[in-house]
């Protein structure tokens, strides 16, 4: 992404003996130690919860698509029990998001618009695909 204008150049620098990109991880990583040090566990306990078991229901309904819409792309692994295994990983997925409290969902949404925001109108502006 760092790569197509959608993320600042700075990210998309690798690291020359780990081949890592390894500016964003930093950022990420003081990032993520801000946030632990400001805000209640808690919280962050919910809305790491939340972020990481939407992203596993988008990237298991994702292989449902890819599967259906590009059946003969060559496949790094095989998903078992094709197509069993991740509609039961989406439907866990979303389960596990609805035993979450309703500020957590409303949280999720609030962060979902501002980063979309934000990386749509950074992207827009640099992304080398667009040109």
């Amino acid at each position: 992404m760092g790569r197509d204008g959608l993320l600042p150049p700075a990210f998309a620098r690798i690291h020359p003996k780990y081949n890592t990109p390894y500016v964003g991880s930093i950022v990420t990583g003081v990032g993520a130690a801000l946030f632990a040090g400001l805000f209640p566990l808690d919280l962050l306990g919910d809305l790491v919860s939340i972020g990481t078991l939407l992203a596993f229901a988008v990237v298991s309904a994702g292989v449902l698509v890819l599967r259906r819409t590009m059946p003969d792309a060559p496949r790094a692994f095989k998903t078992p029990f094709m197509p069993f295994t991740p509609i039961l990983a989406v439907l866990a997925c979303i389960a596990l998001m609805f035993s979450l409290a309703s500020d957590t969902w409303v949280r999720l949404a609030m962060w979902l618009v501002v980063g979309g925001v934000v990386y749509g109108l950074y992207g827009y502006r640099h992304s080398k695909l667009r040109a």
